[in-house]
């Protein structure tokens, strides 16, 4: 079995590489290749493997060779973050929209050329979901709640989401959608996401550095583990299409959790001195996208393919203490 993932050089492209190559199958077939496709080069124990090829550069530069190479199964997972999109509207464009046509197009002209379709998962996002005047947002999405996204990656997402259904509708691929939760807690330098400061207000404490808040105690906001949203994404791709149930997206599992009760879990675990290093600075740009995301999310569909979310915060904070074992520096201010 040959798989393609885009983004596979991320953290969550190169956890899904890990796991993948650990477990050494898939859908009931032994992996034989995984191409990671990425901006940057791939981590060198994944080079490391002589399953894996890598190949650098835009996506879109990939997509023209791939109209004639057999591959088995994908996870879409490369994007442009929230931020970027909304300070660059055009490099959204290229990189969620544009790049995810022109693969689904190379995927389509492989079938039309009498290959079997692949499977194919595409990693949305809970910022599909915003308020409009028309259809307010409740409290707590789910799989029923109508999409209005507030941001332009949001929108990107929900058009993406579109088209691997209708691609699906015509036997193009086998695909499906998962919307995944915020990922926290990411290690590494913050990105341009606006979610980014999720993970900075646990993971620079825990190095020994000062982290700005950027939005008040009481925001609340669906989370995941790494972990958990690399095991989502594998029983989403795994799941016959009747267990996936159509062809919308589903929502990944949630741990649905304020601010204020992720630092407590930081206190808890790694002591007061380490949240002390964390202070409220309210950045206005980002405090607005934030307000116009969902404050909880629940994910029957997931949770029918046995997917749960986990049961606190202090155990993904845990889940990262452990992950960064072999790099102490990430840890120099537990003391």
């Amino acid at each position: 079995m040959k798989l393609l993932i885009t983004g596979g050089a991320g953290f969550v492209g190169a956890r899904l590489a890990r796991t993948l190559l650990q477990r050494g199958t898939l859908d009931g077939r032994a992996i034989t290749r995984i191409v990671l496709a990425d901006q940057a080069a791939a981590p060198a124990d994944l080079l490391a493997d002589a399953r894996v090829e890598t190949r650098v550069g835009p996506l879109l530069a990939h997509c023209e060779a791939l109209r004639d190479e057999a591959v088995d199964g994908v996870f879409h997972l490369a994007s442009a973050v929230s931020g970027e999109c909304e300070a660059d509207f055009d490099l959204g464009l290229r990189s969620n929209l544009d790049s995810t046509r022109a693969l689904l197009d190379a995927l389509r002209h492989r079938v039309n050329g009498g290959a079997t379709p692949a499977k194919l998962v595409f990693s949305s996002s809970v910022a599909v979901f915003g308020p409009d005047d028309a259809v307010p947002m409740p409290p707590i999405v789910t799989d029923t709640t109508l999409p209005a996204p507030q941001t332009s990656y949001g929108i990107q997402k929900l058009i993406c989401e579109h088209l691997v259904a209708d691609y699906t509708r015509k036997g193009y691929i086998d695909g499906r959608s998962a919307r995944l939760m915020t990922v926290t807690v990411r290690p590494g330098r913050p990105n341009g996401a606006a979610s980014s400061f999720f993970s900075g207000i646990i993971r620079e404490p825990l190095a020994g550095v000062e982290s700005v808040c950027p939005v008040s105690p009481e925001v609340s906001h669906p989370v995941s583990s790494p972990q958990r949203t690399v095991e989502g994404l594998i029983a989403v791709f795994e799941a016959s299409r009747a267990a996936y149930g159509g062809r919308l997206a589903l929502n990944l599992p949630a741990l649905n959790i304020t601010v204020a009760q992720m630092l407590a879990a930081l206190e808890e675990v790694a002591g007061p001195a380490v949240r002390e290093r964390v202070r409220f600075e309210r950045d206005e740009r980002i405090a607005g996208i934030v307000a116009n995301w969902p404050t909880g999310a629940r994910a029957d569909r997931a949770a029918a393919l046995g997917l749960k979310p986990e049961a606190n915060f202090a155990d993904i904070i845990r889940q990262y203490i452990a992950d960064c074992a072999t790099t102490p520096e990430a840890l120099k201010g537990l003391g």
